[in-house]
């Protein structure tokens, strides 16, 4: 899976060249991120002075940065046109419900995400596969995580949510522990 995300700067065809380039490189699917910018972000934080291209303010990146129905209907048609599968890490309810109109075959949740119960339950009653991020999470917040999703496809990634990662931030020697807690892939 090849991670988008929002590294098309809220640029179509910039998101379009990078489906290519995943599934030149092999990748089986690509996955983006979805927000509903005024539920994520505060009204504080959407104020906060950041310059971009889209703007002065941090609301006005963040805004500028999420695709819409739109670009995500053709985001769709270009997936399959090219054969590769495409899925999202939804950050709220509307952006679940969003993505789900396009059937995507699986939902990750973000580490960010991991502590949201109302998110967690929404993505569950979907019965699709879920990836669970751990970044920045406790043990004690992935088991009640597991609680409400439930362990019936779920997959637990162990992440590191430092951007680049320190190879001392990394922590590879959790993950023997993780498939002895949980027994999952």
């Amino acid at each position: 899976v090849a991670e988008i995300g929002i590294n098309h700067n809220g640029d179509l065809a910039t998101a379009k060249k990078l489906i290519e380039a995943a599934r030149a490189a092999g990748c089986d699917a690509v996955k983006f991120q979805k927000r509903t910018v005024e539920v994520v972000y505060s009204p504080e934080e959407l104020a906060r002075p950041r310059e971009s291209h889209f703007g002065q303010t941090n609301g006005d990146l963040k805004h500028g940065l999420e695709f819409g129905l739109e670009e995500y209907v053709e985001i769709d048609r270009y997936c399959r046109q090219l054969g590769i599968i495409w899925f999202a890490s939804c950050w709220d309810e509307g952006s679940v419900d969003f993505i789900e109109r396009f059937d995507p075959p699986a939902h990750k949740i973000a580490s960010a995400c991991l502590t949201d119960a109302g998110l967690l339950r929404r993505h569950g009653r979907l019965g699709k596969p879920i990836i669970l991020s751990t970044g920045m999470s406790t043990l004690g917040q992935i088991d009640r995580a597991l609680e409400i999703l439930g362990r019936e496809n779920v997959v637990l990634m162990h992440c590191t949510s430092t951007y680049p990662a320190r190879l001392e931030d990394l922590n590879l020697r959790v993950i023997p522990r993780l498939i002895e807690r949980y027994d999952l892939p």
